[in-house]
């Protein structure tokens, strides 16, 4: 595997991968890596496809109260842990590559960054579509494949990419899970013990909310019991909602709906979602 961490090497790297008419598929990350990053680099190993990960902690995307200076970097495990994924190259941009002085563009996506985390965390999702759009006219990939635990980002980029005709193929992978059910996090590791027991009532809450939708029980309703279990486990609730899966809005039960959820333990935020089913039928 290649680390490239220079902007033109990135492009004779990409020209090598490219040359016996392989496509490539870009695997964004923030480092500090774990199964559910190497999720996203297996199931972008295709016959005929050439896998780049990328790493940047994105300073764009954390808010002045938040954790950039305590966020994990792991460069060494993360580049071992890629190349024993068979990542083909690793680019690995300093923020003066990313961001140069005079820096001056936005990328900002109206409707679907609104709510959720991006009510929680402004900004945050203009920071997302920025640096994504810079990666995706760096590697310049035919595909990317992006985690579904964080499915408002994923959102926020097949719209994106859409709407600015960007013809990259976006490819949501399901959450990948420890043994409890809790989704695989890179700040995970910022839960003590305690913490750690108690987290895992976020996706039981998620779980037994969705099911009583699915059956055609009253969302308000599941949704409540969700917000008062996890309150009781000592969660403070950023937000436990029922949402369109492609627009984030209102859900209407003959579409996709998905059911997501923010909430803290301690300093540590967590985020999940689970897909909705259409009603059962009697």
């Amino acid at each position: 595997m290649q680390t490239i961490r220079q902007l033109d090497l990135l492009r004779n790297g990409i020209a090598d991968l490219r040359s016996d008419g392989s496509r490539i598929a870009l695997v964004p990350t923030m480092g500090a890596l774990h199964a559910g990053h190497i999720a996203l680099i297996e199931a972008a190993k295709r016959p005929g496809t050439r896998v780049v990960a990328s790493i940047f902690v994105n300073p764009k995307q954390f808010g002045p109260n938040e954790d950039l200076s305590r966020y994990p970097r792991k460069e060494l495990a993360d580049t071992r842990m890629l190349n024993e994924a068979g990542c083909d190259l690793l680019w690995m941009p300093p923020v003066e590559i990313m961001y140069p002085e005079g820096f001056a563009t936005n990328v900002s996506v109206a409707g679907v960054s609104d709510g959720l985390d991006g009510a929680a965390r402004p900004g945050h999702f203009d920071g997302v579509a920025t640096v994504v759009t810079k990666l995706f006219n760096q590697v310049r990939p035919d595909l990317a494949y992006f985690g579904e635990k964080d499915f408002q980002q994923l959102a926020v980029i097949r719209r994106m990419v859409a709407d600015l005709d960007m013809g990259i193929e976006i490819i949501g992978v399901p959450t990948q899970r420890e043994d409890d059910g809790l989704a695989l996090s890179s700040r995970n590791i910022y839960l003590d013990e305690a913490e750690r027991a108690k987290a895992v009532a976020l996706p039981r809450a998620l779980g037994v909310a969705a099911r009583a939708i699915q059956k055609g029980d009253d969302a308000e309703a599941a949704l409540a019991v969700a917000r008062e279990s996890l309150i009781a486990a000592g969660f403070v609730i950023d937000y436990v909602e029922l949402v369109d899966a492609e627009t984030l809005g209102r859900p209407d039960a003959g579409r996709p709906r998905r059911l997501v959820a923010a909430a803290r333990l301690g300093q540590t935020r967590l985020i999940d979602n689970l897909a909705v089913e259409p009603v059962e039928s009697a």
